[in-house]
């Protein structure tokens, strides 16, 4: 994830400005608040600066992909194209679903809010959706582990690697 991170600081820091930058990374799938943080510690943004535009930049897909992804994936796979890139989506996001299956708003928060590979508020929208969760209670679990990220990786970016911001 780092060399990703690097890679958009690189590419896009030359055009728009580093804030810019973090939110623009915490939308990205993969990437998301973790690689904003990440970015923003490495850009030597102020934590209290950089959290709210990490957040509000990994929130911002969530609510599109927990209502329209059903449809938009239905939509894909009657095109060749698209169909088997949007079964091997779908499989490996029920893959990982197990316990979010089991504990629902405690298995979704935890899914989201523990920085591991695979995990985060796009796959943890994706599986709320296709497993139908009520959009009430995954929006709010799904925004509780977004915060329970912010916290682990604001410690992982800002603390331990050691790029505090004075």
């Amino acid at each position: 994830m780092e060399s990703l991170v690097q890679w958009f600081t690189a590419n896009l820091s030359p055009y728009i400005s580093a804030e810019a930058v973090i939110f623009i990374i915490s939308m990205i799938p993969i990437l998301e608040l973790r690689g904003g943080l990440l970015a923003a510690s490495l850009l030597k943004i102020e934590a209290a600066r950089a959290i709210p535009l990490c957040i509000a930049g990994n929130i911002i897909p969530i609510p599109f992909i927990l209502l329209f992804i059903r449809q938009i994936f239905r939509l894909m796979k009657k095109t060749k194209l698209f169909n088997g890139l949007i079964v091997k989506l779908e499989d490996r996001a029920m893959g990982k679903s197990d316990q979010i299956k089991k504990y629902e708003f405690w298995g979704l928060m935890c899914f989201v809010g523990i920085p591991l590979p695979g995990t985060g508020a796009w796959t943890g929208a994706l599986i709320a959706s296709l497993l139908d969760i009520d959009i009430k209670k995954s929006s709010f679990a799904i925004l509780c582990g977004i915060m329970m990220a912010t916290i682990i990786m604001y410690v992982v970016s800002y603390v331990i690697l050691g790029n505090v911001v004075h």
